[in-house]
């Protein structure tokens, strides 16, 4: 599904001027509830669009960290507007870690860093993930390879994801990293960007543990060409070619 379109020229523009009620504003709040509560974020839909539309809350159900999380959300999402054209580096992925964990509260130990690689095993659902000590060396490969790669599609965009969630380079947040990285990409590429949404959650996970490299097939890229799908009805919506 190509995505050769105004989207990217559509979505800077509505950044630059800070236009309410367009499809930056559309997704900004919608990618920010669904990335954010596939990690079990508790915020609601209205919740997130209260953060984003009044900086407000409202009835205390949410926690600290969900609240800095969905903010920090904002601002990637902006970032990764103002350097769509950007190759990926790991000084790059490492800069929009820091940006979405910036105030939460897993910062200021010697093992939750925010803005580098984890110094502690972790798991991605029950997965294994990348050791510690290995993160560095499989980053600087995956990226290499990705970026060498000629005529990129989605499939290499998704390998390049599921490839990131199976290192897992940081101790928290390397999923909503992967995501925006994911969807930054497919507008590079001119390809349909999508979100994935929170109702298909374990679709996604199963997906992503399925995956082998180089798939043209399978559960993980239907789920995403289901996503093209969805926003090219919101586009339509909006009247943004595609």
């Amino acid at each position: 599904m190509d995505g050769k379109n105004n989207l990217k020229e559509t979505l800077i523009y509505e950044k630059n001027n800070v236009v309410n009620g367009g499809i930056y504003h559309r997704l900004q709040i919608d990618f920010a509830y669904n990335s954010n509560h596939i990690e079990d974020s508790r915020l609601t839909h209205d919740q997130t669009r209260h953060i984003y539309e009044m900086q407000t809350v409202g009835d205390g159900s949410a926690t600290i960290n969900d609240i800095f999380e969905t903010v920090n959300h904002f601002r990637c999402f902006y970032k990764i507007l103002d350097t769509i054209d950007r190759v990926l580096t790991e000084d790059y992925i490492k800069n929009i870690h820091n940006m979405l964990k910036t105030g939460t509260m897993i910062g200021g130990s010697d093992y939750a860093l925010i803005g580098d690689y984890k110094k502690r095993p972790n798991f991605a659902g029950s997965a294994p993930t990348t050791a510690p000590e290995d993160v560095p060396a499989e980053m600087a490969k995956l990226i290499s390879e990705y970026e060498n790669k000629q005529n990129k599609d989605l499939c290499d965009i998704i390998d390049f994801h599921v490839g990131f969630e199976r290192i897992h380079p940081f101790y928290d947040g390397s999923g909503r990293v992967g995501r925006l990285i994911m969807f930054k990409e497919c507008l590079r590429l001119g390809i349909m960007p999508f979100l994935i949404a929170d109702t298909q959650k374990e679709e996604y996970y199963t997906g992503l543990s399925e995956w082998k490299k180089g798939d043209k097939s399978g559960r993980l890229l239907d789920l995403c060409v289901n996503m093209q799908a969805d926003m090219c009805e919101l586009l339509k919506k909006y009247k943004i070619d595609y």
